[in-house]
Protein backbone atom coordinates (compact mmCIF):
# COMPACT_ATOMS: atom_id res chain seq x y z
CA UNK A 1 0.00 0.00 0.00
CA UNK A 2 1.41 3.29 -0.85
CA UNK A 3 1.69 6.15 1.10
CA UNK A 4 -0.07 9.76 0.27
CA UNK A 5 3.05 12.53 0.80
CA UNK A 6 1.07 16.12 0.43
CA UNK A 7 3.77 18.90 0.41
CA UNK A 8 2.40 22.37 0.74
CA UNK A 9 3.98 25.10 -0.55
CA UNK A 10 6.11 24.91 -4.24
CA UNK A 11 8.90 26.80 -3.92
CA UNK A 12 13.07 25.75 -4.45
CA UNK A 13 12.94 23.77 -0.97
CA UNK A 14 9.69 21.92 -2.08
CA UNK A 15 10.60 21.66 -5.48
CA UNK A 16 14.12 19.58 -4.26
CA UNK A 17 12.26 17.55 -2.36
CA UNK A 18 9.53 16.40 -4.89
CA UNK A 19 12.92 16.02 -7.17
CA UNK A 20 14.30 13.61 -4.44
CA UNK A 21 10.78 11.91 -4.22
CA UNK A 22 10.36 11.14 -7.82
CA UNK A 23 11.96 7.99 -7.99
CA UNK A 24 9.65 6.40 -4.54
CA UNK A 25 6.88 7.60 -6.81
CA UNK A 26 7.73 5.88 -9.70
CA UNK A 27 8.13 2.69 -7.75
CA UNK A 28 5.31 2.86 -6.49
CA UNK A 29 5.59 3.35 -2.98
CA UNK A 30 4.34 7.13 -2.99
CA UNK A 31 1.47 9.09 -4.02
CA UNK A 32 2.73 12.59 -3.87
CA UNK A 33 0.48 16.16 -4.25
CA UNK A 34 2.20 19.26 -4.66
CA UNK A 35 -0.14 22.26 -3.50
CA UNK A 36 1.28 25.96 -4.87
CA UNK A 37 0.01 28.98 -4.18
CA UNK A 38 1.06 30.69 -7.41
CA UNK A 39 0.61 29.87 -10.82
CA UNK A 40 3.59 28.95 -11.54
CA UNK A 41 5.77 26.11 -10.58
CA UNK A 42 8.63 26.28 -8.71
CA UNK A 43 11.69 28.71 -9.48
CA UNK A 44 14.76 30.47 -8.19
CA UNK A 45 13.19 32.89 -5.80
CA UNK A 46 16.62 33.75 -5.16
CA UNK A 47 17.57 35.38 -8.40
CA UNK A 48 14.00 37.27 -9.19
CA UNK A 49 16.14 40.80 -8.46
CA UNK A 50 18.52 39.12 -11.70
CA UNK A 51 15.22 38.56 -13.69
CA UNK A 52 14.27 42.27 -12.95
CA UNK A 53 17.24 44.01 -14.50
CA UNK A 54 17.23 41.34 -17.47
CA UNK A 55 20.13 39.15 -16.90
CA UNK A 56 18.45 36.36 -16.78
CA UNK A 57 15.22 34.84 -18.00
CA UNK A 58 12.49 33.61 -16.22
CA UNK A 59 12.68 29.95 -18.34
CA UNK A 60 16.57 29.99 -16.33
CA UNK A 61 14.58 30.58 -13.36
CA UNK A 62 12.33 27.51 -13.45
CA UNK A 63 13.02 24.75 -11.20
CA UNK A 64 10.64 22.48 -11.84
CA UNK A 65 7.82 21.69 -14.82
CA UNK A 66 4.52 21.08 -13.77
CA UNK A 67 3.66 18.97 -16.81
CA UNK A 68 6.96 16.89 -16.72
CA UNK A 69 5.90 16.30 -13.27
CA UNK A 70 2.07 15.07 -13.99
CA UNK A 71 3.50 12.98 -16.58
CA UNK A 72 5.54 10.70 -13.90
CA UNK A 73 2.60 10.85 -11.70
CA UNK A 74 2.81 13.91 -9.72
CA UNK A 75 -0.33 15.62 -8.12
CA UNK A 76 0.88 19.16 -9.08
CA UNK A 77 -2.09 22.08 -8.36
CA UNK A 78 -1.24 25.21 -8.68
CA UNK A 79 -2.55 28.70 -7.89
CA UNK A 80 -4.26 27.29 -4.65
CA UNK A 81 -4.03 27.72 -0.93
CA UNK A 82 -3.94 25.58 2.07
CA UNK A 83 -6.65 27.14 3.99
CA UNK A 84 -6.71 24.97 7.30
CA UNK A 85 -5.18 21.31 8.67
CA UNK A 86 -7.46 18.98 10.23
CA UNK A 87 -5.18 16.52 12.01
CA UNK A 88 -7.73 14.66 13.11
CA UNK A 89 -9.03 13.28 9.66
CA UNK A 90 -5.55 14.12 8.11
CA UNK A 91 -7.21 16.27 5.31
CA UNK A 92 -5.80 19.40 3.93
CA UNK A 93 -8.85 21.91 3.23
CA UNK A 94 -7.67 24.01 0.02
CA UNK A 95 -8.53 27.32 -1.30
CA UNK A 96 -10.70 26.07 -3.56
CA UNK A 97 -13.21 24.03 -1.19
CA UNK A 98 -11.58 20.54 -2.10
CA UNK A 99 -9.98 18.11 0.41
CA UNK A 100 -6.69 16.30 0.56
CA UNK A 101 -6.10 13.50 2.79
CA UNK A 102 -2.32 12.63 3.63
CA UNK A 103 -0.30 9.76 5.62
CA UNK A 104 2.17 12.50 5.80
CA UNK A 105 2.18 15.95 5.38
CA UNK A 106 5.53 18.47 4.79
CA UNK A 107 4.67 22.39 5.42
CA UNK A 108 7.26 24.01 3.01
CA UNK A 109 5.61 27.28 3.24
CA UNK A 110 8.42 29.58 3.36
CA UNK A 111 8.49 32.90 4.28
CA UNK A 112 6.91 36.47 3.64
CA UNK A 113 8.74 39.76 3.26
CA UNK A 114 8.59 42.04 6.30
CA UNK A 115 6.39 45.26 5.32
CA UNK A 116 7.31 48.25 7.53
CA UNK A 117 4.51 50.11 9.12
CA UNK A 118 4.78 52.70 7.39
CA UNK A 119 1.85 55.90 6.37
CA UNK A 120 0.89 54.95 3.19
CA UNK A 121 0.92 51.16 3.26
CA UNK A 122 -1.88 48.24 4.99
CA UNK A 123 0.28 47.43 7.88
CA UNK A 124 -1.82 44.13 8.29
CA UNK A 125 1.40 41.67 8.43
CA UNK A 126 -0.28 39.01 6.86
CA UNK A 127 -1.58 40.45 3.65
CA UNK A 128 -0.29 43.86 3.42
CA UNK A 129 -1.55 45.83 0.53
CA UNK A 130 1.36 47.52 -1.21
CA UNK A 131 0.68 50.76 -3.49
CA UNK A 132 0.96 50.86 -7.40
CA UNK A 133 5.09 51.81 -7.49
CA UNK A 134 5.81 50.07 -4.23
CA UNK A 135 7.12 46.16 -4.94
CA UNK A 136 8.81 43.59 -2.21
CA UNK A 137 10.66 41.80 -5.11
CA UNK A 138 9.70 38.56 -4.23
CA UNK A 139 7.66 36.67 -7.56
CA UNK A 140 7.79 36.76 -11.37
CA UNK A 141 5.26 40.18 -11.22
CA UNK A 142 7.59 42.17 -9.21
CA UNK A 143 10.26 41.50 -11.07
CA UNK A 144 8.40 42.85 -14.06
CA UNK A 145 7.74 45.79 -12.38
CA UNK A 146 11.77 46.27 -11.21
CA UNK A 147 12.39 45.60 -15.61
CA UNK A 148 9.30 48.07 -16.14
CA UNK A 149 11.47 50.53 -14.12
CA UNK A 150 15.27 49.76 -14.96
CA UNK A 151 14.37 49.71 -18.51
CA UNK A 152 13.01 53.62 -17.93
CA UNK A 153 16.28 54.43 -16.42
CA UNK A 154 13.55 55.52 -13.44
CA UNK A 155 14.48 56.55 -9.61
CA UNK A 156 14.58 53.63 -7.61
CA UNK A 157 14.86 54.20 -4.09
CA UNK A 158 15.66 50.24 -1.69
CA UNK A 159 14.63 50.31 1.93
CA UNK A 160 16.99 47.90 3.53
CA UNK A 161 20.35 47.67 3.88
CA UNK A 162 20.51 43.65 3.71
CA UNK A 163 22.13 41.61 0.77
CA UNK A 164 19.47 41.53 -1.34
CA UNK A 165 18.27 44.71 -1.66
CA UNK A 166 22.58 45.75 -2.04
CA UNK A 167 22.32 43.42 -4.89
CA UNK A 168 19.26 44.84 -6.54
CA UNK A 169 20.16 48.33 -5.96
CA UNK A 170 23.82 47.42 -7.90
CA UNK A 171 22.44 46.00 -10.37
CA UNK A 172 19.95 48.12 -11.39
CA UNK A 173 22.54 51.15 -11.08
CA UNK A 174 24.30 49.19 -13.21
CA UNK A 175 21.97 48.82 -15.74
CA UNK A 176 20.87 52.49 -15.81
CA UNK A 177 18.63 53.10 -13.23
CA UNK A 178 19.32 56.17 -10.54
CA UNK A 179 19.30 54.35 -7.53
CA UNK A 180 19.13 54.98 -3.33
CA UNK A 181 19.61 52.91 -0.71
CA UNK A 182 17.71 53.67 2.41
CA UNK A 183 18.79 51.92 5.74
CA UNK A 184 18.80 52.77 9.79
CA UNK A 185 22.11 52.36 10.89
CA UNK A 186 25.66 54.04 10.09
CA UNK A 187 26.50 51.62 7.58
CA UNK A 188 24.75 48.94 5.48
CA UNK A 189 24.50 44.99 6.85
CA UNK A 190 24.64 46.79 10.06
CA UNK A 191 23.71 43.27 11.91
CA UNK A 192 26.36 41.19 9.72
CA UNK A 193 29.36 43.27 9.56
CA UNK A 194 31.70 45.26 11.66
CA UNK A 195 32.27 49.17 11.26
CA UNK A 196 35.29 49.02 9.46
CA UNK A 197 34.00 46.87 6.85
CA UNK A 198 30.76 48.44 6.46
CA UNK A 199 32.78 52.07 5.89
CA UNK A 200 34.36 50.68 3.47
CA UNK A 201 30.85 48.48 1.66
CA UNK A 202 29.33 51.84 1.68
CA UNK A 203 31.87 53.58 0.15
CA UNK A 204 32.12 50.92 -2.27
CA UNK A 205 28.72 51.39 -3.04
CA UNK A 206 28.72 55.22 -4.36
CA UNK A 207 31.49 53.97 -6.33
CA UNK A 208 29.26 51.94 -8.14
CA UNK A 209 26.84 54.56 -8.30
CA UNK A 210 24.40 54.01 -5.65
CA UNK A 211 23.63 56.75 -3.53
CA UNK A 212 23.41 55.55 0.47
CA UNK A 213 21.67 57.43 2.78
CA UNK A 214 22.43 55.54 6.22
CA UNK A 215 21.00 56.32 9.72
CA UNK A 216 17.60 56.82 7.99
CA UNK A 217 14.62 56.51 9.69
CA UNK A 218 11.40 55.77 7.13
CA UNK A 219 7.80 56.78 8.32
CA UNK A 220 5.64 56.57 5.31
CA UNK A 221 5.24 56.84 1.55
CA UNK A 222 3.72 59.48 -0.72
CA UNK A 223 2.05 58.37 -4.20
CA UNK A 224 1.42 61.74 -5.59
CA UNK A 225 2.81 60.33 -9.68
CA UNK A 226 0.48 60.88 -12.22
CA UNK A 227 -0.57 57.31 -11.94
CA UNK A 228 -1.33 57.93 -7.96
CA UNK A 229 1.56 54.90 -7.69
CA UNK A 230 4.86 55.97 -5.55
CA UNK A 231 6.40 59.53 -5.54
CA UNK A 232 8.66 59.61 -2.16
CA UNK A 233 9.77 57.87 0.29
CA UNK A 234 8.98 60.09 3.52
CA UNK A 235 12.00 60.32 6.61
CA UNK A 236 11.62 61.19 10.50
CA UNK A 237 13.59 64.44 9.96
CA UNK A 238 10.93 65.77 7.58
CA UNK A 239 12.83 64.85 4.61
CA UNK A 240 11.96 63.08 1.31
CA UNK A 241 13.66 60.75 -0.98
CA UNK A 242 11.87 60.95 -4.45
CA UNK A 243 11.61 58.22 -6.91
CA UNK A 244 9.65 55.92 -9.48
CA UNK A 245 9.97 52.48 -7.82
CA UNK A 246 10.05 51.93 -4.04
CA UNK A 247 11.73 48.24 -3.59
CA UNK A 248 11.27 46.96 0.44
CA UNK A 249 13.77 44.87 1.08
CA UNK A 250 13.94 44.50 5.43
CA UNK A 251 13.84 40.90 5.58
CA UNK A 252 11.79 38.18 5.65
CA UNK A 253 9.57 36.39 8.30
CA UNK A 254 8.64 32.55 8.39
CA UNK A 255 5.12 31.51 7.26
CA UNK A 256 3.81 29.85 10.32
CA UNK A 257 -0.16 30.56 10.27
CA UNK A 258 -1.07 27.32 8.17
CA UNK A 259 0.68 25.77 11.44
CA UNK A 260 -0.67 28.13 13.94
CA UNK A 261 -3.98 27.34 12.74
CA UNK A 262 -3.95 23.39 13.41
CA UNK A 263 -2.05 23.53 16.60
CA UNK A 264 1.66 22.80 16.16
CA UNK A 265 4.37 24.31 18.03
CA UNK A 266 5.79 27.78 16.58
CA UNK A 267 8.60 29.81 17.56
CA UNK A 268 10.20 31.77 15.17
CA UNK A 269 8.99 29.05 12.70
CA UNK A 270 7.36 25.91 13.24
CA UNK A 271 9.12 24.10 15.67
CA UNK A 272 10.51 20.83 14.29
CA UNK A 273 13.11 18.44 15.88
CA UNK A 274 16.03 16.84 14.42
CA UNK A 275 14.07 14.53 11.87
CA UNK A 276 12.26 17.55 10.70
CA UNK A 277 8.64 16.32 12.60
CA UNK A 278 6.74 19.12 14.44
CA UNK A 279 6.48 19.15 17.84
CA UNK A 280 4.61 15.89 18.82
CA UNK A 281 2.80 15.20 15.66
CA UNK A 282 4.42 12.13 13.73
CA UNK A 283 2.56 12.82 10.18
CA UNK A 284 3.58 16.24 9.87
CA UNK A 285 7.20 17.70 8.78
CA UNK A 286 8.34 20.90 7.73
CA UNK A 287 11.26 22.19 5.62
CA UNK A 288 12.92 25.66 4.63
CA UNK A 289 11.96 29.20 5.64
CA UNK A 290 8.98 28.46 7.57
CA UNK A 291 10.97 25.47 9.92
CA UNK A 292 12.89 26.37 13.03
CA UNK A 293 15.16 23.06 14.11
CA UNK A 294 14.46 22.92 18.11
CA UNK A 295 13.86 20.07 19.61
CA UNK A 296 11.18 19.27 22.48
CA UNK A 297 14.61 18.26 24.53
CA UNK A 298 15.51 21.34 26.70
CA UNK A 299 18.45 19.68 28.16
CA UNK A 300 19.53 19.71 24.01
CA UNK A 301 22.78 21.34 23.88
CA UNK A 302 22.55 21.01 20.14
CA UNK A 303 19.00 22.88 20.17
CA UNK A 304 20.37 25.49 23.10
CA UNK A 305 21.92 28.79 21.24
CA UNK A 306 18.79 27.97 17.88
CA UNK A 307 18.36 31.35 16.40
CA UNK A 308 15.39 30.04 13.89
CA UNK A 309 15.69 29.33 10.29
CA UNK A 310 18.29 30.68 7.89
CA UNK A 311 16.62 32.50 5.48
CA UNK A 312 19.34 30.51 2.98
CA UNK A 313 18.44 28.32 0.36
CA UNK A 314 20.91 26.05 1.14
CA UNK A 315 20.10 24.59 4.39
CA UNK A 316 16.87 23.94 3.09
CA UNK A 317 17.87 21.81 0.20
CA UNK A 318 19.91 19.67 2.52
CA UNK A 319 16.75 19.29 4.52
CA UNK A 320 14.69 18.48 1.65
CA UNK A 321 17.29 15.76 0.54
CA UNK A 322 17.68 14.44 4.37
CA UNK A 323 13.60 13.93 4.38
CA UNK A 324 13.35 12.67 1.18
CA UNK A 325 15.51 9.37 2.13
CA UNK A 326 13.30 9.67 5.29
CA UNK A 327 10.15 9.24 4.26
CA UNK A 328 11.03 6.96 0.97
CA UNK A 329 12.01 4.84 3.95
CA UNK A 330 9.01 4.82 5.41
CA UNK A 331 6.47 4.45 2.52
CA UNK A 332 8.84 1.41 1.98
CA UNK A 333 7.86 -0.38 5.12
CA UNK A 334 10.95 0.18 6.67
CA UNK A 335 9.99 2.18 9.83
CA UNK A 336 13.03 0.58 11.57
CA UNK A 337 15.46 2.03 9.03
CA UNK A 338 13.52 5.76 9.09
CA UNK A 339 14.58 5.79 12.60
CA UNK A 340 18.16 4.38 12.08
CA UNK A 341 18.60 6.85 9.42
CA UNK A 342 21.26 9.51 11.27
CA UNK A 343 19.54 12.21 12.45
CA UNK A 344 19.90 16.06 9.95
CA UNK A 345 23.47 17.04 10.80
CA UNK A 346 23.54 20.42 12.34
CA UNK A 347 23.58 23.28 10.11
CA UNK A 348 27.06 25.36 9.97
CA UNK A 349 27.08 28.70 10.74
CA UNK A 350 25.93 30.88 7.80
CA UNK A 351 28.05 32.86 5.25
CA UNK A 352 26.77 36.21 3.99
CA UNK A 353 27.98 36.85 0.49
CA UNK A 354 27.70 39.53 -1.65
CA UNK A 355 27.14 38.92 -5.84
CA UNK A 356 27.17 41.87 -8.22
CA UNK A 357 29.41 43.00 -10.42
CA UNK A 358 32.60 45.60 -9.72
CA UNK A 359 31.88 44.73 -5.58
CA UNK A 360 32.28 41.26 -3.62
CA UNK A 361 32.00 40.71 0.07
CA UNK A 362 32.09 37.70 2.32
CA UNK A 363 31.05 38.00 6.14
CA UNK A 364 31.40 35.24 8.44
CA UNK A 365 30.78 34.49 12.42
CA UNK A 366 31.10 37.14 14.77
CA UNK A 367 33.40 39.47 13.53
CA UNK A 368 32.45 42.60 16.20
CA UNK A 369 35.95 42.40 18.27
CA UNK A 370 38.20 45.60 17.87
CA UNK A 371 41.74 44.84 18.04
CA UNK A 372 43.18 46.91 20.43
CA UNK A 373 39.68 46.14 22.89
CA UNK A 374 42.02 43.88 25.49
CA UNK A 375 38.75 43.25 27.55
CA UNK A 376 37.08 41.49 24.33
CA UNK A 377 40.32 39.55 23.30
CA UNK A 378 40.49 37.65 26.87
CA UNK A 379 37.23 37.26 27.52
CA UNK A 380 36.88 33.54 27.87
CA UNK A 381 40.30 33.05 29.08
CA UNK A 382 39.18 31.94 32.93
CA UNK A 383 36.93 29.23 31.17
CA UNK A 384 40.55 28.33 29.70
CA UNK A 385 40.02 29.51 25.83
CA UNK A 386 42.75 30.93 23.74
CA UNK A 387 43.01 34.20 23.54
CA UNK A 388 41.26 35.74 20.32
CA UNK A 389 43.16 37.29 17.78
CA UNK A 390 42.02 39.94 15.31
CA UNK A 391 43.86 40.82 11.85
CA UNK A 392 42.77 43.70 10.40
CA UNK A 393 43.90 45.36 6.76
CA UNK A 394 42.07 48.79 4.98
CA UNK A 395 42.89 50.21 1.73
CA UNK A 396 39.63 52.41 1.89
CA UNK A 397 40.52 54.24 -1.50
CA UNK A 398 40.69 50.82 -3.53
CA UNK A 399 37.76 49.43 -1.61
CA UNK A 400 39.56 46.37 0.15
CA UNK A 401 39.30 45.55 3.29
CA UNK A 402 39.88 42.17 5.50
CA UNK A 403 39.41 41.12 9.35
CA UNK A 404 40.16 37.56 10.33
CA UNK A 405 39.05 36.95 13.73
CA UNK A 406 40.39 34.02 15.16
CA UNK A 407 41.11 31.81 18.42
CA UNK A 408 43.55 29.39 18.92
CA UNK A 409 44.47 29.77 14.93
CA UNK A 410 40.90 28.81 13.79
CA UNK A 411 38.32 32.05 12.53
CA UNK A 412 35.64 32.36 14.24
CA UNK A 413 34.66 35.45 12.43
CA UNK A 414 35.49 37.21 9.05
CA UNK A 415 34.81 40.03 6.77
CA UNK A 416 36.24 40.57 3.29
CA UNK A 417 35.46 43.24 0.82
CA UNK A 418 36.64 43.84 -2.38
CA UNK A 419 39.05 40.75 -2.50
CA UNK A 420 37.76 37.84 -4.08
CA UNK A 421 40.20 35.17 -3.65
CA UNK A 422 40.69 35.80 -0.06
CA UNK A 423 37.58 35.63 0.94
CA UNK A 424 37.28 32.61 -1.28
CA UNK A 425 39.97 30.97 1.25
CA UNK A 426 38.85 32.40 4.39
CA UNK A 427 35.05 31.18 3.85
CA UNK A 428 36.74 27.59 3.14
CA UNK A 429 38.93 27.61 6.18
CA UNK A 430 36.16 29.09 8.19
CA UNK A 431 33.66 26.26 6.96
CA UNK A 432 36.33 23.47 7.28
CA UNK A 433 37.35 24.91 10.57
CA UNK A 434 40.87 24.88 9.62
CA UNK A 435 44.05 26.88 11.34
CA UNK A 436 45.07 29.99 9.37
CA UNK A 437 48.45 30.32 8.12
CA UNK A 438 50.80 31.81 11.04
CA UNK A 439 51.61 35.30 8.30
CA UNK A 440 48.29 36.15 7.94
CA UNK A 441 49.31 38.71 5.35
CA UNK A 442 49.88 35.27 3.14
CA UNK A 443 46.29 35.22 2.49
CA UNK A 444 46.18 39.12 0.85
CA UNK A 445 48.89 37.95 -1.65
CA UNK A 446 45.88 35.87 -3.52
CA UNK A 447 44.62 39.26 -4.61
CA UNK A 448 47.45 39.67 -6.10
CA UNK A 449 48.01 40.85 -9.79
CA UNK A 450 49.94 37.61 -10.68
CA UNK A 451 46.81 35.73 -9.60
CA UNK A 452 44.52 33.97 -12.97
CA UNK A 453 40.90 34.21 -12.85
CA UNK A 454 38.63 31.88 -11.27
CA UNK A 455 42.07 31.44 -9.29
CA UNK A 456 39.42 31.67 -6.24
CA UNK A 457 37.72 28.31 -7.03
CA UNK A 458 39.91 25.34 -5.39
CA UNK A 459 38.77 22.17 -7.18
CA UNK A 460 39.44 20.66 -4.00
CA UNK A 461 36.74 22.59 -2.10
CA UNK A 462 33.32 23.17 -2.21
CA UNK A 463 32.47 26.01 -5.09
CA UNK A 464 28.59 26.01 -4.52
CA UNK A 465 27.83 26.21 -1.04
CA UNK A 466 24.07 26.35 -1.82
CA UNK A 467 24.01 22.74 -3.64
CA UNK A 468 27.05 21.63 -1.65
CA UNK A 469 28.97 20.97 -4.87
CA UNK A 470 32.74 20.42 -5.45
CA UNK A 471 35.01 21.93 -7.44
CA UNK A 472 35.94 18.32 -8.40
CA UNK A 473 32.47 17.52 -9.40
CA UNK A 474 32.37 20.84 -11.62
CA UNK A 475 35.64 20.30 -13.26
CA UNK A 476 34.35 16.43 -13.51
CA UNK A 477 31.38 17.66 -15.59
CA UNK A 478 33.50 19.92 -17.61
CA UNK A 479 35.50 16.94 -18.78
CA UNK A 480 32.40 15.06 -19.99
CA UNK A 481 31.58 17.97 -22.25
CA UNK A 482 30.00 21.01 -20.31
CA UNK A 483 31.53 24.05 -21.96
CA UNK A 484 29.13 26.66 -19.80
CA UNK A 485 27.71 27.65 -16.84
CA UNK A 486 24.10 26.26 -17.61
CA UNK A 487 25.12 23.27 -18.78
CA UNK A 488 27.23 22.90 -15.36
CA UNK A 489 23.89 23.78 -13.47
CA UNK A 490 22.13 20.79 -15.37
CA UNK A 491 24.23 18.44 -14.31
CA UNK A 492 25.82 18.98 -11.10
CA UNK A 493 23.12 21.76 -9.81
CA UNK A 494 25.89 23.61 -9.14
CA UNK A 495 24.68 27.64 -9.70
CA UNK A 496 21.07 26.73 -8.96
CA UNK A 497 21.24 28.39 -5.73
CA UNK A 498 21.99 32.46 -4.68
CA UNK A 499 24.06 32.35 -8.08
CA UNK A 500 27.10 33.88 -5.99
CA UNK A 501 29.30 31.03 -7.69
CA UNK A 502 28.97 31.72 -10.78
CA UNK A 503 31.87 33.35 -11.89
CA UNK A 504 33.73 30.66 -9.68
CA UNK A 505 32.68 28.36 -12.11
CA UNK A 506 33.34 30.25 -15.35
CA UNK A 507 36.75 29.99 -13.79
CA UNK A 508 37.25 26.16 -13.56
CA UNK A 509 35.71 25.73 -16.94
CA UNK A 510 38.35 28.32 -18.40
CA UNK A 511 41.07 26.29 -16.64
CA UNK A 512 39.67 23.28 -17.78
CA UNK A 513 40.15 24.29 -21.45
CA UNK A 514 43.76 26.00 -21.18
CA UNK A 515 45.06 22.73 -19.74
CA UNK A 516 43.25 20.98 -22.62
CA UNK A 517 45.13 23.61 -25.13
CA UNK A 518 48.33 23.45 -23.30
CA UNK A 519 48.49 19.83 -23.16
Amino acid sequence: MSEQIVIVGFGPVAARLVDELLPAVRGGHVRLTVVGAEAEAAYNRVLVADLGVGRTTADALALADAADLAAQGVDVRLGLRARRVDRARQQVLLSDGATVHYDRLVVATGSRPVIPNLTGINPDPSSPVLPAGVTALRDLRDAAVLREAVDGGKRVVVLGGGVLGLETALAAAEEGATVTVVHNGPHPLGRSIDRGGGAVLAAGLRRCGVRVAGNARSTGVEHNAPDGGFSALLLDDGSAIDGDLLVISCGVRPRTELAEGCGLSTGTGILVDHRLRAHHEPHIFAIGDCAEVRCPDPGCAECRNSKGPSGLVGPGWRQAEWLAEYLTLLAEGSAAGAELLPALPAEQPGVVVLKARGMTMAVAGDNSADPWDEEALTAGAAAGRPRLQVAQWADPEHGRYVKMTTRGGVLEGLVAVGVPRTAAELVGLFERGAELPADRSLLLRLDGPDQLPGASADPAGTVCRCAGVSGAAITAAVADGCSTVTDVSKATRAGTGCGGCHEDIKGLIERHFQAVAAA
